[in-house]
């Protein structure tokens, strides 16, 4: 009997515990705005500075695309670049996707995108990546980052990861998670408003 009594009051403390953190993630949350572009050199956007020295220029990085050919990041300065790390494996990626896709559609001559996937693990391979591609019918440049360089150099630890790049080679945005098309729209509109 007073193990029951015991097993109850562990229960319903339990109970009312979930309830109390349901009604605080509610009246909290609605606050959080999910999924914001960090802007880069926040500093120099407070100081209206329009000092190019200021500026961080975009690290350069090797990846390959679907033929084996060696790319580089700098080979795209002269257009604004949106650049996306992600994996076939990856729910978030995935959800995004149709997004990027339809936005390469419509930007891709004002506009380059590099869609890095993430071949570096037993995970993710270079066959799953292309198959994953094809069976969706995607369109966007894809390349694959087989030796780590990309990620590696951008510090990417959570996929998926997007910068906005302007034409000039610079950071600008970045967002980390699954972003919706709103937000990929406001990213390109920060790199060719310039």
């Amino acid at each position: 009997m007073k193990k029951n009594k015991i097993l109850l009051i562990v229960i319903l403390a339990f109970v009312l515990l979930l309830g109390g953190a349901y009604v605080l993630y509610n009246k909290l949350s609605p606050g959080v705005e999910h999924d914001q572009l960090a802007v880069q050199n926040e500093a120099q956007d407070q100081e209206n500075s329009e000092d190019e020295e200021e500026k961080v220029l975009a690290s350069d990085f090797t990846v390959y695309d679907r033929e084996g050919n060696e790319i580089h990041l700098s080979d795209y300065v002269g257009k604004p670049v949106v650049l996306n790390f992600w994996a076939s494996w990856c729910g978030p990626c995935q959800s995004e996707m149709p997004d990027f896709d339809e936005a390469y559609t419509e930007l891709g001559e004002e506009v380059h995108f590099l869609m890095v996937n993430m071949t570096t693990s037993d995970r993710e391979s270079f066959e799953k990546a292309t198959a994953f591609i094809d069976e969706q019918g995607y369109s966007f440049p894809v390349f694959y980052d087989t030796d780590g360089d990309a990620a590696a150099t951008y510090g990417v630890y959570s996929l998926p990861t997007t910068y906005f790049l302007d034409a000039d080679g610079y950071g600008v945005a970045r967002a980390t998670g699954a972003i919706d098309r709103e937000t990929l729209e406001k990213g390109i509109g920060m790199i060719t408003e310039q």
